[in-house]
């Protein structure tokens, strides 16, 4: 039996008691377990799920076919309760944990990459950042509007010249006494806009402010901020098409004094630890991704015939299936183990946030090998989560940057316990 959809925040209160019962739930949302380590995350778990398959899944190749982002839909994860999930209820949040953001990622990205994608940069690299990083005053003024969903919002650190290279950027920040001054851009924000000529309703952006390499701030501006402007809605991305996806320019952006996050050249440490959660969320929807290819593709190999018998009965298909279902319970074990033990407000576990997003492509190209021709069209989304899936490999890091991280994390031998 499932639970009717509701907000997370009305089910926190409730929860033992609706859990009473094994049945009250299905057999896998259910199970406390390292997926589930609480009732209260199996209960989020089948919200989501259950959310996911009655209003996202419908809208999904619609809204990716025609790049455009369903901002109705993502009002509804405000009236879940789902955009705050780790922020402070005190701010309309629902006060959750690392493992919670990623039971909300996975579900989402098995139905729609794109719109899962849209949810980590306005959650996490925006949502929790603020929760984090801000003051008391301004979690007050940001967070309520972006907890509800009536907010879409980004957070802004790539650039034309310096994508991986975070430091290296060139957009800068001066005081002129009673506001900063910004100049400069920003390149691929997601949620950076919501069409193709408006501006998102707010933005957390990392800037230079001094001559060290790791002298950078953190500002905070809105569409109605003066010098702050829309470059270009970047289209005709190989995937996440549904997601938004922009350029924002900074030419003598005028910031006031109240909206610098954290402290003048203070924003290295925000920048690092906000990275670390945002590969591990990257990391659950890698597993998402896959976690729908394995169905897809076991389903298909058992309903489709081949020389007079289902293709499932063929060794090279049972090869593709089977290893797909090890990947991706590999991939799924390591990923609630680190978010299990990642701190929101520390950084320091790069090693095991670096680890886990290459599960999304190779299941989803395996998955399009098991359907043949049919996985080349879009009638089978396969096609759809293979070219969502390289983004994974690209966005929050190049998997070169991460291999380099884990080189030199492992230098020193394996970590204590492994």
């Amino acid at each position: 039996m499932l639970l009717s959809t509701r907000s997370l925040r009305s089910l926190r209160a409730p929860v033992r008691r609706l859990l009473s019962s094994a049945a009250a739930l299905d057999s896998e949302g259910a199970t406390t377990n390292m997926y589930n380590p609480t009732e209260e995350h199996g209960a989020l778990r089948q919200m989501v799920r259950q959310f996911a398959e009655q209003e996202v899944d419908p809208q999904r190749a619609e809204y990716n076919e025609k790049e455009h982002f369903n901002r109705a839909l993502f009002a509804r994860c405000g009236e879940l309760g789902l955009l705050g999930v780790t922020a402070d209820e005190s701010c309309g949040g629902s006060g959750m944990d690392a493992v919670a953001a990623c039971v909300v990622s996975e579900e989402l990205s098995a139905a729609d990459p794109a719109f899962a994608l849209s949810y980590l940069a306005h959650a996490m690299l925006y949502v929790n950042n603020v929760n984090v990083n801000a003051s008391e005053a301004q979690k007050r003024r940001w967070l309520p509007g972006a907890c509800d969903g009536s907010k879409v919002c980004a957070m802004a650190m790539s650039e034309p010249g310096a994508g991986t290279d975070v430091l290296g950027m060139r957009t800068a920040a001066v005081d002129a006494g009673d506001h900063y001054v910004l100049d400069g851009s920003k390149m691929w924000i997601t949620n950076g806009c919501v069409d193709s000529e408006t501006l998102g309703d707010g933005a957390l952006v990392y800037a230079r402010t001094g001559p060290g390499k790791a002298d950078v701030s953190l500002f905070h501006v809105g569409p109605e901020t003066p010098g702050f402007s829309l470059g270009q809605r970047i289209t005709g991305k190989l995937g996440m098409r549904a997601s938004p996806t922009a350029e924002l320019v900074f030419e003598g952006c005028v910031v006031p004094k109240e909206d610098l996050v954290s402290e003048w050249n203070g924003a290295a440490l925000c920048m690092m630890r906000n990275l670390e959660l945002e590969r591990v969320i990257l990391a659950a929807m890698a597993v998402g991704i896959a976690k729908r290819c394995v169905d897809r593709m076991g389903k298909y190999a058992a309903e489709r015939a081949a020389f007079g018998r289902p293709i499932a009965e063929f060794g090279q298909m049972q090869r593709h299936v089977a290893e797909s279902y090890a990947k991706l319970m590999a991939a799924r074990a390591y990923l609630y183990a680190t978010a299990g033990n990642l701190d929101l407000r520390t950084a320091g576990n790069r090693l095991d946030t670096d680890g886990a997003t290459t599960v999304a492509k190779e299941v989803a190209d395996a998955a399009i090998q098991v359907h043949g021709g049919y996985g080349y069209v879009a009638e089978y989304q396969v096609e759809q989560l293979w070219r969502d899936a390289k983004l994974l490999e690209i966005g929050g890091g190049t998997l070169e940057s991460h291999h380099k991280n884990m080189i030199r994390d492992l230098a020193d031998g394996l970590p204590a316990g492994v």
